[in-house]
């Protein structure tokens, strides 16, 4: 039990409220790092004034040529950015598929939770022409 004390508990990602309490919901144990994961990635360096370390340079590889340098270089960078600011977890490894689809880069990442040893993962897709991810969303609502 103490392993799942580690992995803490906090408002749950994105913020929403329980219809029927009306309180903040929360994430705990695996649910916790896995949005902390999606956070550090969607959060720009330098966009939390307060801790501006915080975040990664994932919008930076937006318009990029996908060439398979670039996607390695990209790679490469979320992982050590992953390993600097999630300390509960080890053994990052990122996979983006070449292939675009529709301006689309698909990112896979696996990483093992370190006090539980447990092996976990998060898929999400890059849109490289950043326009793109907006017209979507407006076509949904």
């Amino acid at each position: 039990m103490e392993k799942k004390m580690f992995l803490g508990t906090g408002f749950k990602f994105p913020p929403s409220v329980d219809p029927g309490t009306g309180r903040f919901l929360t994430s705990s144990g695996e649910q916790s790092v896995k949005e902390s994961v999606y956070l550090i990635l969607m959060t720009q360096r330098g966009e939390r004034w307060v801790i501006p370390e915080f975040g990664s340079d994932l919008m930076s590889y937006t318009f990029m040529d996908p060439s398979v340098t670039m996607l390695n270089v990209m790679s490469n960078s979320l992982r050590s950015i992953l390993l600097e600011q999630e300390p509960r977890i080890s053994d990052v490894q990122i996979d983006i598929d070449p292939q675009t689809r529709e301006g689309c880069l698909v990112v896979s990442i696996q990483y093992r939770i370190t006090e539980s040893n447990m092996r976990d993962n998060l898929v999400f897709p890059f849109y490289l022409n950043a326009g793109r991810m907006e017209e979507e969303a407006d076509e949904t609502q």
